[in-house]
């Protein structure tokens, strides 16, 4: 019989050790968060009070590439400063990656979890994805863990399943692309012969999950199609003398170069990428015997579908193909920036690494425990090794800010006279104010201030430019292009932003008038334009009540996986989870 007490110190000790591990790491990578201010870069952008607005719950001019985040950090921010939501959210994601991976590894031996902890907080796709600020993207892949997790659990018919299922879901899902991977984890790894009803229940849950985005993009303006040339613009790019597949199976190859670590350029990260894929083919028959076989292939064939959407940019046969599709098919414009989905991938190969790391270590074991220990040791550091420039956020490219008075100023004076749209110029999505330390960053204007901002949503990527989808956008563009005054443009509010004054044209502010003039920023009212309240359309309502649809599945899951326990203050042993994966 089992000794239930050793077990329970056992299970203790060793959960102590990989919250604290994974807490150090999220604290190297995390460390310039410990200043005051906002990380602004690239797509990360968070305010000290995002507006609870229609344009950020439902957009209707847009394709809802924010649907349901925006609405999501809305309420945060009504409860809690922008800056907390920030430090948990960034802080959350890499903390629960690492404990996820940890705790997904089917091992005894807490040397190994450790591996997996930090093999899955450092890998190039975190990095990279947190350079370019997509942190609700890292929110779902800090989940992805904890799904699988779960959706192995179901498949084993233990108790309140579904709902792990569903609350390891939700955080996934409040992004489009997070929201699609969950959803194809359960769809594939779920369903089992004998044991429908459960998988039933968790996929079709799952999809109510996804609702909010996919009905925002059912009843959008801007339509489904996207510019094929953002195809090229987003493949993934290779990162040293390897070329982009090689970069794609070190779980790195972003489009970007500037949220490309320095160090992924190193000749001899290749070389370190296939001493992982060997340790991670070697680990791969450990995990099918320790998991059911069906299981592992499947989670295979999660890792390979996810390897095939990254790499269909930068494979020239492929690559037309998505060209015809991302102009063609609607919503197609997703796979363009196809790295997003390599997330699968990535923690197939970093439990395979880990797996196979056990493996080695005890085949050397039989000769030289120390060297057993060093050979894990030297694993775990590895990552690491190979990409030392993610410490001290990417080096210091993560470091806090504080907006200046005008942003304050403009939003007072925007909720004292409310209604119509504010345009902001000069024409630009993304801006490198000056006390950004010259950062680029999504304009924060739409999520600042208490009103409809227009940005430019066509994106610059060298060369390249991908033109948006927004129609009232191309009305402005041509309007501006034509040399008339902004005015025309039927817009009640201009926002100039003094970093670039110099690139707004004097004829185009004709006819305005300035209602506040300040040192970074300059707020224009159109007289001829009158207060306009925000129209609730039936296409916004059905965003709305999708979103109330998700809402309600988060809490009948959180009830019954938690509440019937609580009223009962019976807390479940760990132990049983632990003897679960060595069944």
């Amino acid at each position: 019989m089992v000794d239930r007490p050793a077990d329970r110190a056992r299970v203790v000790r060793d959960r102590l050790l990989l919250y604290t591990v994974a807490t150090a790491v999220t604290a190297v990578v995390l460390a310039p968060l410990a200043a005051p201010g906002y990380v602004l870069l690239y797509d990360m952008v968070f305010v000290p009070r995002q507006p609870l607005t229609w344009d950020l719950v439902a957009p209707v001019q847009d394709l809802p590439r924010a649907v349901p985040l925006d609405a999501v950090v809305s309420v945060l921010t009504q409860l809690v400063p922008g800056w907390v939501v920030q430090r948990i959210a960034l802080g959350g994601a890499v903390l629960l990656a690492a404990v996820g991976a940890g705790r997904l590894v089917p091992t005894e031996r807490p040397g190994v979890r450790l591996l997996a902890a930090v093999g899955y907080a450092w890998t190039p796709y975190l990095a990279e994805r947190l350079l370019i600020g997509q942190w609700g993207l890292l929110v779902g892949y800090a989940a992805l863990p904890w799904l699988v997790r779960a959706v192995l659990e179901l498949r084993s018919g233990r108790a309140g399943a579904v709902a792990r299922v569903l609350l390891a879901a939700a955080p996934a899902a409040i992004t489009p692309t997070g929201g699609l991977i969950a959803f194809g984890v359960v769809s594939l790894l779920a369903p089992q012969r004998g044991r429908w009803r459960g998988s039933t229940v968790a996929v079709a849950g799952v999809a109510l999950l996804n609702a909010p985005w996919v009905t925002a993009a059912l009843v959008t303006d801007a339509g489904g199609s996207s510019d094929p040339a953002g195809v090229a613009a987003f493949a993934a790019r290779g990162e040293n003398w390897a070329g982009p597949l090689a970069a794609l199976a070190g779980t790195g190859g972003i489009w970007s170069a500037q949220a490309t670590p320095a160090s992924r350029a190193l000749p001899l990260v290749p070389l370190v990428t296939l001493v992982l894929l060997a340790l991670a083919g070697f680990g791969f028959g450990l995990l099918r015997r320790r998991i059911p076989r069906d299981a592992s292939a499947r989670l295979l064939v999660l890792a390979g579908g996810g390897f095939l959407l990254a790499a269909l940019g930068a494979v020239p046969g492929t690559a037309d193909v998505l060209r015809w599709a991302v102009a063609q098919l609607p919503g197609a414009g997703l796979l363009r920036d196809g790295q997003k989905f390599l997330a699968p991938y990535a923690l197939l190969l970093v439990v395979c690494v880990a797996l196979g790391a056990e493996r080695v270590a005890a085949r050397m074991e039989r000769r030289n425990r120390e060297v057993a220990g060093v050979v894990l040791v030297g694993v775990l550091l590895l990552p690491v090794a190979a990409m030392p420039d993610l410490a001290f956020g990417g080096v210091g490219r993560l470091w806090p800010v504080s907006y200046p008075a005008d942003w304050r100023v403009v939003a007072a004076r925007l909720a004292a006279d409310p209604g119509g749209e504010v345009l902001a110029l000069p024409l630009s999505g993304y801006r490198a104010y000056p006390w950004n330390s010259g950062r680029i960053v999504l304009d924060p204007a739409p999520r600042y201030l208490p009103a409809v901002v227009l940005i430019d949503d066509t994106l610059r990527v060298g060369d390249v430019a991908v033109t948006g989808e927004n129609t009232r956008l191309r009305e402005i563009r041509q309007v501006l292009g034509a040399g008339r005054p902004v005015a025309e443009t039927g817009v009640r509010w201009v926002l100039v932003q003094q970093h670039r004054a110099d690139q707004v044209d004097p004829v185009t502010l004709a006819g305005l008038e300035v209602v506040h003039q300040g040192t970074y920023l300059v707020l224009y009212r159109n007289p001829a334009v009158p207060p306009s309240p925000v129209v609730v359309s039936p296409a916004r309502w059905a965003v709305a009540v999708a979103l109330v649809v998700a809402i309600v599945v988060v809490v009948a899951a959180f009830l019954r996986r938690y509440a019937g326990g609580l009223l009962r203050g019976n807390l479940r042993s760990e132990v049983q989870t632990l003897e679960d994966w060595h069944a």
